[in-house]
């Protein structure tokens, strides 16, 4: 079955600047009146539409991430976000190596899949010298290893409806409030954790363009050794035109969706849903 490749422009922040140059200056001193309204909601969304849809028009399916030399990788790759996972089960699996990790996929597939660390190592690899962007402002370069999406998915073979890839992590970010929980039927604490409610754990998601690209992949490795757990230890995603929220980290499961509404508040992302645009092109 013929996928089709991403498109993203590298001029995603030149694009950003010319919409907000469209209604800045005439809304200077007003801005969170319009976002928290119900029209401008729909602008900035309308905005974000058109940010994809322009830098996938503009550039070949098959364009690259700038791609860097050993002699560019950063001392230090600053870990961010979670970066020693305080959930129980994640713990177990860390203290034996992850030796007993596997990865789900499931949701709209005809065969779902449990992979091992050691099965997916063992399937078609890539390595790639990347810079990483964070939307804090700042980026570092680091080399990464590991299987391409596409081969996962292909292995799991997709249901024609199938639309975007959701990561689902071990990282808890939050607890839902108490009475939420107990209304899913689960008002423990999470894995012995003293706060109640239902935790929330870290969820990311990306289109079939994206998730076919060569330079999507599921990383293993970090600069020629196992991936540390300050950066997603055992398996992160890298997909390397999109903001460094879009990595996500510790992946469990990868659930296949015709529709991101189940996903979180139905924005496709834990940081999506705190605001930030689903498609984050570079």
């Amino acid at each position: 079955m013929t996928r089709r490749l991403s498109i993203p422009s590298p001029h995603r922040r030149g694009f950003l600047a010319g919409v907000a140059g469209l209604f800045g200056t005439a809304s200077l001193g007003g801005c969170d009146k319009i976002a928290d309204s119900a029209w401008g909601t729909r602008t900035l969304k309308a905005g974000e539409d058109a940010n994809l849809y322009v830098q996938r028009l503009l550039l070949k399916p098959t364009s690259l991430a700038r791609e860097f030399s050993e002699a560019d990788i950063s001392k230090w790759f600053k870990p961010n976000g979670t970066i020693d996972p305080e959930d129980t089960p994640y713990k177990a699996l860390a203290a034996k190596n992850f030796s007993a990790y596997t990865l789900r996929v499931d949701g709209l597939v005809e065969t779902p899949l449990d992979l091992s660390l050691e099965e997916l190592r063992k399937m078609a690899a890539r390595t790639q010298i990347t810079r990483h962007d964070c939307v804090e402002g700042w980026s570092a370069i680091g080399k990464w290893s590991g299987v391409p999406l596409a081969e996962v998915l292909n292995k799991a073979k997709l249901k024609p409806q199938a639309r975007y890839i959701v990561f689902h992590c071990a990282d808890t970010m939050e607890y839902a409030p108490a009475d939420e929980a107990a209304a899913d039927g689960d008002a423990n604490a999470s894995d012995g954790a003293a706060p109640a409610g239902k935790p929330i754990r870290y969820y990311e998601s990306i289109d079939l363009t994206d998730a076919f690209h060569p330079q999507t992949i599921l990383a293993y490795d970090m600069n020629g050794k196992p991936l540390p757990v300050s950066n997603g230890a055992p398996l992160r995603l890298r997909v390397e035109r999109q903001l460094g929220y879009k990595q996500a980290k510790y992946i469990m499961r990868i659930e296949v969706a015709d529709t991101l509404a189940h996903v979180g508040q139905g924005n496709g992302g834990y940081w999506e849903d705190n605001g930030y645009e689903w498609y984050a092109g570079i």
